[in-house]
């Protein structure tokens, strides 16, 4: 019992190979559902990543159930990763093949259809983002970009976008250059 918790069941070449293949070709799939299932993580996609991992398993590890295999699964694993995100930083070439490029989704304060239906994203997702950015509708937007990593990045019209910290201190600025030029009252 306690020989075949740490006695891998396959040769460390075949796990390194598994492993590796069995990353490369869920990077590769995960890259062609698109950005979209990266930031809408919903029910949905949490119970098929869930059970993608499950899937995969045995494919990595195969008829290997040892301490010292999954360990060693795990290392090479993260090795992989580490490797390929170094060279991905690295190269801009190499981070475009892996991550992608921006998708525009709306500009000038209208939707572009045909990439919000390539993206798989729906209509009423960007609508609850514009709202997180202080605007009410797509009229009100300059840009909605859809990042590589899945990130949703709403610009809202000069008009139309919310104060923040540099618009009130310039607020601040001006209020006491006018209280500067008041007579004081005594």
């Amino acid at each position: 019992m306690w020989h075949d918790m740490f006695q891998a069941g396959i040769s460390y070449g075949e796990k390194t190979l598994r492993t590796v293949l069995v990353y490369l070709a869920l990077l590769v799939l995960l890259r062609v559902i698109g950005k979209r299932g990266l930031a809408q993580l919903n029910t949905f996609d949490l119970v098929v990543m869930l059970l993608l991992s499950n899937v995969v398993q045995n494919a990595v590890i195969g008829d290997d159930n040892s301490v010292t295999g999954g360990l060693y699964g795990a290392l090479v694993l993260l090795l992989t990763d580490w490797v390929l995100v170094r060279q991905a930083a690295r190269w801009d070439w190499f981070n475009r093949l892996l991550d992608g490029t921006p998708t525009v989704l709306a500009r000038n304060g209208a939707y572009d259809r045909r990439a919000i239906a390539r993206q798989g994203i729906r209509v009423p997702d960007l609508d609850v983002a514009i709202r997180h950015q202080g605007g009410d509708a797509v009229e009100e937007t300059a840009l909605i970009v859809l990042e590589p990593g899945g990130t949703l990045l709403v610009k809202l019209k000069d008009g139309d976008q919310v104060a923040d910290k540099d618009d009130v201190a310039a607020i601040r600025a001006a209020l006491a250059a006018i209280e500067a030029r008041l007579p004081t009252a005594r």
